[in-house]
């Protein structure tokens, strides 16, 4: 039985699930934040860069922002897992106060730490659960997370993903303002100065899926950050390109598991 919980926290970069996945399995899919996930029970299996992985009880995933991967259980019992799901920018100033501008990589995949896999566990049953101060509150991820910062975060320069005249960064931030737009592949095949089957081509093969599904994932994150905001369903699906609740409601639950009614 797949039971998912979302959640919100004082600190509106950071979020929060609560999962035990049986059936439920993930395409392959991409998020705009790091995703930092506990197994607390289990075994899940996925693909990252090609190559299979699979993580247990007591180990932590980071999984960064625009990577392709999959998900699902590796036993009949299914997994249970607590995640976090982290702004680019929160942990890049966590880990760079000075803003020397360097970009922010985790130097593992997997983490096999015992001290960070604790640290972390009463960090997101703390955030659920709060009984502490709102002061507490706003503190604890600070401390949370210093500890995987301290010993796995790295920084070098970052890698722009380049479509003709265009990087794929820009092409995400035209798409985002204009998620309510029909969004035609000749039009972005000029915003990139390519012809149709060359933007086709070469975004394939440098992105791993086919434009539409970028575009669709990109739609279901962004509903996910509206939700979390406080934003009405209906005036989500209607932001992000669905012309009624119904199907962006149907949609949604596909992706995450769960309707948006029940993100909090």
């Amino acid at each position: 039985m797949d039971n998912v919980h979302y959640y919100s926290t004082p600190t509106k970069e950071i979020s929060l699930i609560q999962a035990q996945y049986q059936e439920f399995a993930f395409q392959r899919h991409y998020h705009l934040d790091f995703h930092i996930g506990l197994i607390t029970q289990g075994q899940q299996k996925f693909i990252y860069k090609g190559t299979s992985h699979h993580v247990g009880s007591g180990q932590v995933v980071i999984m960064p922002p625009d990577e392709l991967h999959d998900g699902h259980s590796k036993l009949d019992s299914g997994y249970e897992v607590r995640v976090f799901s982290v702004s680019p920018q929160w942990f890049q100033d966590l880990a760079d106060p000075d803003k020397n501008a360097h970009n922010l990589s985790f130097s593992e995949l997997i983490l096999s730490d015992q001290a960070s896999f604790l640290q972390l566990r009463n960090l997101h049953q703390l955030l659920i659960q709060p009984n502490i101060s709102q002061l507490a509150q706003d503190c604890l991820p600070y401390e949370g997370f210093s500890t995987i910062v301290d010993r796995y975060a790295q920084f070098g320069s970052k890698v722009n993903v380049q479509l003709g005249n265009k990087d794929v960064d820009s092409l995400k931030s035209y798409l985002l303002e204009n998620l309510d737009q029909p969004v035609r592949l000749n039009h972005l095949s000029e915003l990139c100065d390519l012809t149709t089957t060359q933007f086709q081509r070469h975004f394939k093969n440098k992105m791993g899926i086919t434009p539409y599904a970028w575009l669709s994932r990109l739609r279901m994150e962004q509903s996910m950050r509206l939700i979390k905001s406080g934003v009405c369903g209906t005036e989500v699906a209607l932001q992000v390109g669905f012309y009624d609740q119904a199907h962006f409601s149907k949609a949604f639950k596909t992706v995450f598991g769960v309707p948006p009614s029940l993100i909090r």
